[in-house]
C-alpha cells in the first residue's frame, strides 16, 4: 500500500530555502536525531541549487535474476509507474542499497521528472547517461555515475513506502532539504518544530558571524555565554 503525497506548505518552503543543512543537523540534534544525513548524497554537477520538498520514496532490493530484466521495465511496478504518480514538488528519495556499478535513472526518466514538476533527485546510487541527465537540469545528489543500467544489479519493488536511503529512514512525506553538503531529513512530525528551531538558529549564527568578523574571540561567543546571549537577546529585539 503507498502513502498519499502531500504538499508542503508554502510558509515551510520558503522558510527551508533559508536555512543550511548544517543548521538542520544541529537542530535535529538537539532533539535526539542522529541519524539524519543521508550517507552518499553528493551534488552531480558543481553549483546545484539547493531544494526542499516532501519524499517521494522509491526501493530497489538486490537483483534477481527473473525479475530484474529489460522487460520489467513496462511492468505496472517499474520506474516508469513510479514517476507518473510524483507530485510537482516532491523530492524522488530512491534507496539503492549503496549499488554504484549500475544506474537507476539515465536522461529520459530524468528528463520526464523535470516535466512532472519534480525538484530533485537523491538517491545512495548512482545515475547514468550522465551528460544526459545534466542536460535535463534536474537536479541530482547521488554518489556518481556508472553506465549498466539498474536490473544489472538491482529490483525495482514499489514507491511511497519506507525505505533505507544512505542508511536513515525515510518515510513518505518526510522533508528533505538538500544544498552543497548533502541531503538531509526532516521528520514529517516535526517539521514546524525544527523550521522554528532552524530559523532561529541562523539568526544567532548570523549574528555570531558578524562579531567575529569585528574580531570578537570564540570563548563565550560561540556557545554563547550570558552575556553574549544578552546582547544577542537585545540585537534581536532592535531588529523586530
Amino acid at each position: 500500500m503507498t502513502a498519499e503525497s502531500l504538499p508542503l506548505a508554502d510558509a515551510q518552503l520558503r522558510a527551508l530555502r533559508e536555512v543550511s543543512t548544517g543548521t538542520l543537523t544541529t537542530v535535529l540534534l538537539k532533539k535526539g536525531l542522529r541519524n539524519v544525513w543521508l550517507r552518499g548524497t553528493r551534488p552531480l554537477a558543481p553549483g546545484q541549487q539547493r531544494a526542499v520538498g516532501r519524499a517521494f520514496t522509491l526501493r530497489f532490493v538486490p537483483a534477481r535474476e527473473d525479475l530484474a530484466t529489460p522487460a520489467s521495465w513496462g511492468s505496472p511496478i517499474s520506474t516508469r509507474a513510479a514517476i507518473e504518480a510524483m507530485p510537482a514538488g516532491c523530492i524522488a528519495v530512491v534507496g539503492a542499497m549503496g549499488v554504484t556499478d549500475a544506474g537507476i535513472f539515465g536522461d529520459i526518466l530524468c528528463a520526464r521528472m523535470v516535466r512532472r514538476g519534480v525538484s530533485a533527485l537523491v538517491t545512495d546510487g548512482v545515475v547514468r547517461d550522465v551528460s544526459g541527465v545534466l542536460s535535463t537540469g534536474l537536479p541530482v545528489w547521488c554518489q556518481g555515475n556508472a553506465a549498466p543500467p539498474s536490473v544489472a544489479g538491482l529490483t525495482f519493488v514499489g514507491w511511497q513506502e519506507p525505505i533505507d536511503c544512505g542508511g536513515v529512514a525515510v518515510f513518505p512525506n518526510d522533508v528533505i532539504v538538500v544544498d552543497q553538503d548533502g541531503a538531509v531529513l526532516i521528520p514529517a512530525a516535526l517539521v514546524d518544530d525544527v523550521i522554528a528551531a532552524s530559523v532561529e538558529q541562523e539568526h544567532l549564527e548570523n549574528w555570531i558571524m558578524a562579531r567575529v568578523g569585528e574580531g570578537a574571540a570564540l570563548p563565550g561567543l560561540y556557545p554563547p555565554n550570558e552575556e553574549n546571549k544578552a546582547r544577542y537577546d537585545a540585537w534581536r529585539k532592535q531588529q523586530g
